[in-house]
């Protein structure tokens, strides 16, 4: 490994599938990209077949690698991140998985979140997990699969079935099936890890009937997990770092110190706030979660969870038509001087924080005649961004100095006009790195640091450059007035079941 300057990132999302290979300058020197199908067998639920997702993965890491010019054996590490909470439960014996991936959409598992609920257990389950009992998270849907494949309990039982996030399933088969781990940040997100005394809690799983022998080993972010087995490429690359998505991207946009915060907006928005070697209890119903562990030491996070962001604006292309593609959106909120008052509330999925509401359901607000294409359009982006000032208002009632700055990612970040929205309505300079592939690049930092392409943090952060940087412009009284109207709207959709 020593000398080789290229790490080949894994950056498996909720409606695609990308390998990026970077240099040490964190220039992306080739991509590729894949979309795989969605599958919605009822109402809320939501399912992707891991066998699109594996045959992706290697897919477009074997293109990335051959656009790149650079091969196998001149790759210091993998490094991967992907979509959290979602579940996959496997035959340890064939590496089959014995039902399609239960995403972290879905909201099947709602009545039984809110039976624990109703039982008490919620600020036990808080206490050591941080999170919320709320059908986002892994526990819930992985007792589904067990209680509804037939044999699965039983197999479970006999050793023979693994569970994992998408990470450790791609590790799994990436190896050959001799890995069987994940990291930190993906274990935190299960409701089955302790994230103080960072291991996997047993009382926990006896809650959720979860055997404890289903569960993978958990590892620093920056780890030799295990090389890729013989075939898959040309020569054996260590696979060197994974993280959840959202600790990729606070990773990847060196939000290094406490204090800092970036949001990420792809299918969902994901806002993390850096608070340290300290694990912070929201009081506002954020969730305290681990950022990255490196070296033994941990870093925790606040983080606010949007479940629709980009998820409307595809909703707007492939739901009803108003538009054949997202970059259509930013002309279509400049053509108008504002929204007509319509508002539109994402709750496709249900309200994730501060609300968590999984009853809710979208609904759209102030339709006249007079409404449009355009309206419609520029009320999904402005969605987003009242959204985003819910977690940053959250965020600073539960202690945190208002940022001096947010750092913003994802697909939608390359939008101006919401990037100017986001300023607007929360008050605050929206820095847009140069680079928008920062989830991807997380999870290359990590993979960086374990092979030496990186030495050490402030390496990395002397990596990260600004591209633009959006100030507020908004007065008071008209963001008053904006800010308003999404609140009336917002009661209108919240039945008040994730209280």
């Amino acid at each position: 490994m020593a000398g080789l300057k290229h790490i080949l990132a894994i950056d498996q999302g909720t409606t695609s599938t990308r390998a990026i290979v970077f240099d040490a300058e964190t220039r992306a020197v080739a991509t590729a990209q894949s979309e795989f199908t969605q599958h919605y067998p009822r109402p809320g639920w939501v399912e992707h077949d891991p066998e699109d997702i594996w045959r992706d993965t290697l897919a477009t890491a074997r293109q990335a690698l051959a656009e790149s010019g650079v091969d196998a054996a001149g790759i210091a590490g993998i490094g991967i991140t992907n979509q959290r909470e979602t579940v996959v439960v496997w035959d340890r014996a064939t590496g089959a998985p014995i039902h399609n991936a239960i995403v972290w959409q879905d909201r099947r598992t709602a009545d039984l979140c809110a039976r624990l609920k109703q039982e008490g257990h919620e600020a036990a389950v808080r206490a050591k997990t941080g999170l919320l009992l709320d059908p986002y998270f892994s526990a819930t849907k992985l007792a589904w699969i067990l209680d509804h494949v037939d044999g699965a309990r039983d197999r479970a039982d006999r050793g023979e079935l693994a569970f994992g996030t998408i990470d450790s399933f791609l590790l799994w088969r990436l190896t050959g099936g001799t890995v069987h781990a994940t990291d930190v940040t993906n274990a935190g997100r299960t409701l089955l890890y302790d994230i103080h005394a960072q291991r996997w809690d047993e009382a926990l799983c006896a809650l959720f009937d979860v055997p404890m022998g289903l569960l993978p080993e958990v590892h620093d972010n920056s780890h030799i997990f295990g090389h890729t087995a013989e075939g898959l490429f040309d020569a054996a690359i260590p696979i060197a770092g994974i993280a959840g998505d959202q600790q990729a991207a606070l990773f990847g946009q060196a939000c290094f110190e406490a204090g800092m915060v970036k949001s990420t907006y792809g299918t969902g928005c994901f806002m993390l706030l850096n608070t340290g070697e300290e694990a912070v209890e929201s009081g506002h119903r954020l969730l305290t979660t681990p950022a990255y562990r490196l070296n033994g030491t941990m870093t925790y996070a606040l983080e606010g969870s949007i479940f629709i962001a980009g998820a409307a604006v595809k909703w707007l292309r492939d739901g009803i038509g108003v538009i054949t593609h997202a970059r259509e959106t930013n002309d279509m909120a400049t053509q108008v001087p504002d929204s007509h008052g319509v508002y539109m509330v994402p709750a496709f999925v249900g309200l994730g924080a501060p609300h968590w509401d999984p009853d809710a359901r979208g609904a759209i607000f102030g339709l006249t005649l007079g409404s449009t294409q355009a309206h419609l359009a520029r009320a999904a982006l402005e969605a987003v961004g009242y959204q985003t000032m819910d977690l940053a208002d959250a965020m600073v009632a539960d202690g945190g100095d208002p940022p001096a700055t947010i750092r913003v990612d994802g697909g939608m970040a390359a939008n101006d006009w919401l990037c100017q929205f986001l300023a607007d309505m929360l008050q605050v300079a929206v820095e847009r790195p140069r680079h928008l592939e920062t989830t991807a690049l997380g999870a290359a930092f990590h993979a960086g640091l374990a092979t030496g392409v990186w030495a050490d943090l402030d390496a990395l952060a002397a990596t990260w450059v600004r591209g633009d940087c959006f100030e507020p412009k908004m007065d008071a009284e008209s963001r008053a007035t904006l800010a308003a109207g999404w609140h009336a709207a917002l009661a209108k959709t919240l039945t008040g079941t994730g209280r």
